[in-house]
């Protein structure tokens, strides 16, 4: 059996998707900065996809900008924000310690440009508290970022809370909603959201093409330079079919988000409970406030590489975190965050299933991973030297 559980890298490209795509290969092909007919067809498409994401994010039309993904998106909020506070005396940054790399990376950068960054605590159970926020901000803070949702233990951010107390105190507030967009609710007016990234191929859409939503009032910084394109803030001409197809993915998605929610939480719940029996194991991040379809676990005693590529052969296909970070040998950041020691991160593994998972794939990994975790315990010093009491356990 071949099962796909790392939905969280990347999903299926949806056929109705595709579909919607294709005509702009074919038929609507022209550049949307054209003034000739062709080009005023696929100006007007261009038009609809950014009605159409507004309205499935609570944004206006005019808020939206086409990027080329999440990472983008991110970096040129943070850049926009670091803008903003330079011109206005303002050089600290609030951000958590488990953001993705395009945001911490981002932040190494400003920090060596004069900015103070403060990572905040997230906790074992992988959530951001308010009143430590709150009493983080300064009078020179210039923003909060905030993920909406951890890409690899999936745990989901207070975001409404956190967006009011940035807008109480006139600070701008960015969330990286790369893992939540099409997934769960998202309305950026009711939740004082002042700039958002997400990226279609997380929700069903095609690979390398995203969004940042900006408030309304907020000066944006171009990363691209050399084009009118985006209101002169993303220079480039317009992936348009891609936008297309991210338009209709995300149309798709919350038309679909409750009863999606309910069917794919009831599995991430068989899943983690067939998990939990296997001994001296723990699940990353908040049991309840987290992602529809993440699971994310650690295994003591095992290596994480081993026990993804053995479940590779038995047709498992999962994670031990980020796909951006996957070739690292170092262990998770995020895993780090919330206080698993070195010798546990190793062992961890990240399943994310979708709406097209099934009842039977979700018992064939339960077996398939208990089977592995047995068996590369059998082989284990480590495990050997836990069993016979010449090191004590931590989980």
């Amino acid at each position: 059996m071949k099962v796909y559980l790392d939905n969280a890298a990347t999903t299926r490209t949806k056929e109705k998707v595709i579909e919607t795509m294709i005509p702009y290969f074919r038929e609507v092909y022209g550049n949307p900065s054209s003034l000739h007919s062709a080009g005023q067809r696929a100006n007007e498409a261009l038009t609809e996809a950014r009605a159409s994401v507004a309205k499935n994010l609570g944004a206006d039309t005019n808020e939206i900008y086409f990027t080329s993904g999440g990472s983008e998106s991110d970096n040129q909020a943070l850049r926009s924000a670091a803008e903003i506070g330079k011109r206005t005396g303002k050089k600290h940054i609030i951000s958590t310690a488990f953001e993705h790399h395009a945001i911490l990376h981002t932040l190494k950068r400003l920090q060596k440009e004069g900015f103070e960054i403060t990572l905040l605590d997230v906790h074992e159970n992988g959530i951001v508290r308010t009143d430590e926020l709150e009493k983080a901000i300064r009078p020179d803070t210039c923003l909060v970022t905030v993920m909406y949702a951890n890409n690899e233990i999936g745990t989901v951010q207070p975001i409404a809370e956190i967006g009011a107390i940035c807008r109480e105190k006139g600070v701008l507030f960015h969330t990286d909603a790369v893992q939540a967009a099409g997934h769960i609710f998202i309305d950026v007016k009711k939740q004082n959201i002042d700039m958002l990234s997400l990226s279609a191929h997380k929700f069903g859409g095609p690979k390398g093409v995203g969004v940042l939503y900006v408030k309304k009032g907020v000066p944006l910084t171009p990363l691209i330079e050399g084009g009118a394109q985006e209101k002169g803030k993303r220079a480039g001409t317009e992936n348009l079919p891609s936008i297309m197809g991210m338009a209709e993915a995300l149309r798709e998605a919350c038309a679909g988000m409750e009863s999606n929610s309910v069917y794919v939480g009831r599995l991430r719940d068989k899943l983690i409970e067939g998990l939990s029996v296997i001994p001296h194991s723990v699940l990353n991040g908040d049991r309840v406030n987290r992602l529809p379809g993440n699971v994310s676990f650690c295994f003591e005693g095992i290596e994480g590489e081993s026990l993804l590529l053995l479940l590779d052969d038995k047709g498992v296909q999962a994670s031990s975190g980020s796909a951006c970070t996957s070739g690292s040998l170092d262990p998770s950041h995020v895993l780090l965050a919330i206080g698993r020691v070195h010798d546990v991160a190793h062992g961890s593994l990240r399943l994310t299933l979708s709406e097209e998972t099934t009842e039977e794939e979700i018992d064939y990994t339960i077996e398939a991973v208990k089977d592995t975790v047995d068996y590369l315990r059998s082989i284990s010093p480590v495990w050997r030297d836990l069993i016979n009491g010449k090191r004590e356990f931590i989980l």
